[in-house]
């Protein structure tokens, strides 16, 4: 079975729950994808960090990262797999809002300036969150180079009506629900 195969198994076997719910986007759906219990296992987590790597191959990025919380746990998947292949790649988070302690900051991690960089969700319906980060990454002095999710419930449009790249592991459609 291909690691594709393999993470879509995780992703069906974990991940969809079945009944109503209201998604961060304010729709309702008949299901939910929590995949938090994809990217946090100790087993998926590899898999996720091989194939969104595999995904975004053609790409080029130093730094990968989106807002908090979904994001998180993929870039830090795609970290450890960039370095188990003998690459570097800087992971960062977009916090929701700026910090009004500390640094003050609002993308914490590696400097974003001037750097190019990858916004990764682990699912997406409308492409709010990924935006978020992009408009956050952007005034930060970053060049995003893409969008790149797990799963896309129909995020797509929206963001390559921003004009940029989009890449996602599977379509809604590819999952048991």
């Amino acid at each position: 079975m291909s690691e594709r195969a393999a993470l879509l198994g995780h992703i069906n076997e974990k991940a969809v729950v079945h009944g109503r719910v209201t998604l961060s986007s304010g729709k309702e759906a008949d299901y939910y994808i929590d995949l938090r219990r994809v990217t946090l296992s100790g087993v998926s987590a590899p898999l996720v960090g091989r194939e969104m790597l595999a995904a975004t191959r053609d790409l080029e990025f130093d730094a990968v990262g989106g807002l908090t919380l979904g994001a998180d746990p993929v870039a830090t998947a795609m970290l450890h797999a960039a370095a188990a292949e003998g690459g570097s790649l800087d992971a960062f988070v977009v916090r929701k809002a700026e910090k009004v302690h500390g640094l003050q900051r609002r993308i914490e991690g590696p400097d974003v300036a001037g750097r190019r960089v990858l916004v990764v969700e682990d699912t997406s319906t409308t492409g709010g969150s990924a935006l978020t980060a992009v408009e956050a990454l952007r005034a930060a002095g970053a060049e995003v180079v893409a969008v790149a999710v797990l799963v896309d419930r129909g995020a797509r449009p929206h963001v390559e009506a921003e004009g940029l790249a989009y890449r996602a592991l599977y379509d809604h459609t590819e999952l048991a629900i």
